[in-house]
């Protein structure tokens, strides 16, 4: 894993140290050119099932069963966690997982970040 993993909103600023740039959302954000993105990864396989993501809308009251059932999807994905575990690995001087989602506490890269850390630990 990288010494540096952290989230941010695919619509904020590209900064020189976001490293690696990971888009971990099954939709394209809206409104976003490829080329304005500069994402290096999208890694839409590890991103909730659309049912998933349907059911959770943003809605911070779903927040704690969201967490939980989206984990125990990342639990079940094994060949896609293993890809994006490989492919971060790779950039050991960091990397960031962003997500389209105006909510910065209650989005899944968020999930999968707290995922990837105690898997790591």
């Amino acid at each position: 894993m990288p010494t540096m993993l952290v989230v941010k909103r695919v619509y904020a600023p590209v900064a020189e140290d976001d490293g690696f740039r990971v888009l971990v959302d099954r939709l394209w954000p809206r409104g976003l050119s490829k080329a304005a993105a500069r994402i290096d990864l999208w890694a839409k396989d590890v991103a909730p099932s659309d049912a998933l993501r349907q059911w959770f809308g943003h809605d911070p009251a779903k927040w704690d069963v969201f967490q939980h059932r989206y984990s125990a999807e990342l639990a079940k994905n094994v060949d896609a966690m293993a890809a994006l575990r490989s492919e971060l690995s790779a950039h050991v001087r960091g990397a960031t997982l962003l997500y389209a989602a105006h909510d910065e506490q209650h989005n899944n890269a968020v999930v999968l970040l707290r995922y990837l850390q105690a898997q790591h630990a």
